[in-house]
């Protein structure tokens, strides 16, 4: 299968080792991985923060960069991309796109899949040959779980890698406060949403807090290093690409006991 990689802002610009991963991962699986070089953003940030004109032109890219037909599914490593994408698009060009763009936001939504959903749904496998020896804890990411609904999908995948410690993560479903713009807008609110989140995911006593999200794992990892918890924020993709003949390596991480103080109240 021809299999279009969107990489995502944060992908590209922060979380690289993800994307890589994820076209390692399905190229190991026997699939052709290709690159559109002219992908941009997907709007999402537009949209989510009122501007949904000022998105045209990326929609519109988007959907002329993955509307080749030679690409038959369009995956990215994140869940509020690919919601974006299966719904926020189709409202752009409702509200503000013509004939064509219309038709080709239908076409792209159509073969649009989150990593999770795709290997699961699509491929239906959940044994991926991966190899991560370490206690992980997973936090499902707002969209993935209520935007695309992937469900136990990502638990699935983990369950069936080889050699992993797989712990549950005390209110799971609950918000790490991030939301994008709503962390910058709402900095007291997102900044008490974190601790709890910080709270159950050191409880767990896990070496690694894995999700499908980048801009969770961002404000996740970026509140457990400051505390200096101990435990380090790593994507799905890259847990699924790690083999026992090419394991990922999780380098000694120096940290102090996690603590409750006034800082992490």
């Amino acid at each position: 299968m021809r299999i279009g990689l969107f990489a995502t802002c944060l992908g590209d610009t922060l979380f690289p080792e993800a994307v890589k991963s994820t076209a390692v991962l399905l190229a190991r699986l026997g699939h052709d991985v290709v690159f559109p070089p002219e992908q941009t953003c997907c709007g999402q940030m537009h949209v989510n923060t009122g501007y949904q004109r000022e998105p045209v032109p990326l929609v519109r890219g988007f959907a002329e960069q993955f509307g080749d037909p030679s690409i038959e599914a369009v995956v990215m490593p994140s869940g509020s991309c690919a919601g974006s994408v299966r719904h926020q698009h189709e409202i752009v060009a409702e509200r503000y796109g013509d004939a064509a763009l219309r038709a080709g936001v239908a076409t792209v939504k159509a073969k649009t899949y989150e990593l999770s959903e795709f290997l699961v749904d699509f491929l239906d496998v959940t044994e991926v040959g991966a190899y991560f020896p370490h206690r992980v804890t997973y936090h499902p990411t707002c969209h993935s779980l209520r935007m695309l609904r992937v469900g136990d999908k990502p638990l699935r995948l983990l369950r069936a890698v080889d050699g992993i410690d797989l712990v549950e993560l005390p209110e799971a479903d609950a918000c790490c406060g991030f939301g994008g713009t709503f962390a910058v807008k709402n900095g007291e609110t997102s900044s008490a949403m974190l601790q709890d989140k910080m709270r159950h995911v050191t409880g767990t006593g896990a070496e690694v807090c894995t999700a499908g999200d980048a801009s969770c794992l961002m404000h996740i990892g970026g509140g457990l290093s400051r505390i200096k918890a101990g435990t380090r924020t790593l994507h799905l993709a890259q847990i699924l690409a790690s083999t026992r003949t090419s394991p990922y390596a999780l380098e000694p991480h120096a940290a102090k006991p996690y603590a409750r103080t006034e800082a992490t109240r």
